[in-house]
């Protein structure tokens, strides 16, 4: 099944538009990668390998995606090879020989440059019971060559058990979103997504109340600290078993990370995810989008930390800068904390008094703050 979407032109991305123009033509800057190809077709890489259990919708994910960049304007690369990696699973993984690259594409960042993203789907590498010295589905010359791309503007998209490999390598679990890692799952059954941010370009779309059957996973840490949360699972829908998460269970989630995009969701383990479910398919373009550059700006994905990054490093060299940034930092840590326990009506209204005090300090701040603002008010009204 193919989704075709065309975007209008929103205010977010036409200021980042005019902005990267403005920049290179007045100081030669080049864009990043995803900013580059934002205005023509672009590649995305595919990544389906597996050294452990392989989810059968792995094939169907991978032509839904080749399907959606041909009425979307993006190729697929895949990287998907064959090996002899058995186990308690069975027999090694088949790949997908007819589609799989040659050879590994995670040689440099340099190489890996020319995808605007990388989609993982469910790449299990059976690590998760943590031994240091089981293969991983990335070496460490391949790490090193991910590190470098996301560093360099490179985007990520998570899908399923893309949080089911390379568990340990830190840095990976911390760039899929928080720490959170796999820890289980009941059968599959019936549940209701809710969806907490309906202004993001892969949630636009969607149903608040977003009731779907698939395999619905439950995470070694909440990671709501550490990202923006897109979608909750309502666990009163449905029997999340004995890794159940509780009242605050995000699903969905995405972050500005080192430089680069990352978007995760964990749905989709299903093949009638990528072959009958048309709001998913949807849902996954604009993720794929979003991170790729071409759809939304880094506010989308704002998160309290990165705020928190820049208000420690703003100059507090002025007497009124000096007497200002305390109180920022109060509102900004007490909106934070209403956030975590719900009450994004109460973060709201911290921030737009941060926000507003800010406009004294620190423009970049100011617009930072504003996403933020912005964020908990749509969660506000979602989730009332």
């Amino acid at each position: 099944m193919r989704v075709a979407r065309q975007y209008a032109p929103a205010r977010r991305l036409m200021v980042a538009v005019v902005a990267a123009a403005m920049l290179v033509a007045a100081f030669g800057l080049a864009p990043s990668p995803a900013q580059a190809q934002a205005d023509e077709d672009y590649e995305v890489l595919v990544v389906g390998k597996t050294l452990g259990f392989r989810h059968g919708s792995i094939d169907n994910a991978t032509h839904a995606i080749i399907d959606l960049g041909e009425d979307n304007g993006f190729t697929v690369d895949v990287w998907d090879p064959p090996n002899d990696s058995g186990g308690w699973w069975g027999p090694g993984s088949p790949g997908q020989p007819e589609l799989t690259l040659d050879s590994t594409p995670f040689t440099s960042a340099e190489d890996l440059a020319k995808y605007a993203t990388i989609v993982f789907v469910s790449p299990v590498d059976n690590t998760n019971n943590m031994d240091p010295e089981k293969p991983r589905l990335l070496d460490d010359d391949e790490l090193a060559a991910f590190q470098g791309y996301m560093r360099d503007g490179g985007g990520f998209v998570g899908i399923h058990a893309a949080t089911d490999t390379m568990h340990t390598v830190p840095w990976y679990s911390e760039m899929t979103g928080g720490g959170a890692r796999f820890a289980g799952h009941p059968q599959q059954q019936t549940a209701t997504m809710r969806v907490e941010d309906p202004t993001h370009p892969s949630t636009e779309m969607l149903p608040l109340a977003w009731e779907r059957w698939d395999e619905w996973y439950n995470f070694t840490a909440n990671p709501r600290a550490d990202v923006h949360t897109l979608i909750t699972l309502d666990e009163s829908t449905y029997d999340p078993g004995r890794s159940a998460m509780g009242d605050d269970h995000p699903l969905s989630w995405c972050q500005n990370f080192e430089g680069g995009r990352s978007w995760y969701e964990g749905a989709g383990h299903t093949d009638e995810s990528f072959e009958t479910d048309t709001l998913f398919l949807e849902h996954l373009l604009g993720g794929i989008e979003w991170a790729a550059g071409v759809a939304g700006d880094a506010g989308d994905c704002r998160t309290f930390g990165e705020v928190d990054d820049m208000l420690s490093s703003v100059d507090s060299d002025h007497r009124r800068v000096e007497v200002l940034l305390p109180k920022i930092q109060d509102r900004l840590d007490a909106a934070h904390a209403a956030e975590l326990e719900g009450d994004h009506e109460t973060a709201a209204e911290l921030l737009e008094g941060a926000q507003g005090m800010a406009n004294a300090v620190d423009r970049d701040l100011s617009d930072s703050l504003a996403d933020l603002w912005e964020w908990q008010e749509a969660a506000a009204d979602a989730t009332s």
